[in-house]
């Protein structure tokens, strides 16, 4: 990857517009996921409908999927026991260490994995350190506390960065 460690590769609105697709045409083979304001906002325990559909659409596509949150086991597994993917809680990105076990768990290098997420500061720079394509989503809508309102001040400036790259000249 050429980026900057905390410009991503490519940026979505949502999650759900990604498609397999367009993850196969990247080379991808395997999918990590963040939960928190990336597939539901903080608080929601279980994935709705339209996770559980948008997940289905991967796995039917053969993408592996799998999870990778900083969050406690309690949080993840029961996120996870609808969904039933490989997860990793406490991952501590911006470390490398869940996409190093997702790649054992399905069998692919790193840079055959998309990590998926609404923030620069874990997500970007978890796929940067493992060598992976970074995707940035827009965070799900919801009132943050000071330190994220804070990190997303901080997130700016990439994300700048990313536009001006992918915007066309006239």
């Amino acid at each position: 990857m050429k980026n900057h460690s905390f410009v991503p590769d490519i940026m979505f609105d949502r999650a759900f517009d990604i498609t397999p697709d367009l993850l196969i045409s990247k080379g991808i083979r395997a999918v990590v996921l963040d939960i928190d304001n990336t597939l539901v906002t903080y608080g929601v325990a279980e994935p709705t409908e339209e996770v559980l559909a948008w997940i289905g659409t991967l796995k039917e596509a053969g993408l592996g999927v799998a999870i990778a949150s900083n969050n406690h086991a309690p949080r993840v597994e029961l996120f996870n026991s609808k969904i039933g993917v490989f997860a990793t809680c406490e991952s501590k990105k911006p470390s490398a260490r869940s996409v190093k076990a997702a790649c054992g768990h399905f069998g692919v290098k790193p840079e055959e994995v998309a990590v998926i997420g609404d923030q620069i500061f874990t997500d970007v720079w978890c796929a940067r350190n493992a060598g992976s394509l970074a995707i940035l989503v827009k965070p799900i809508p919801y009132p943050e506390n000071l330190f994220f309102k804070c990190k997303r001040v901080l997130e700016k400036p990439f994300i700048r960065a990313y536009r001006k790259k992918h915007t066309p000249k006239k």
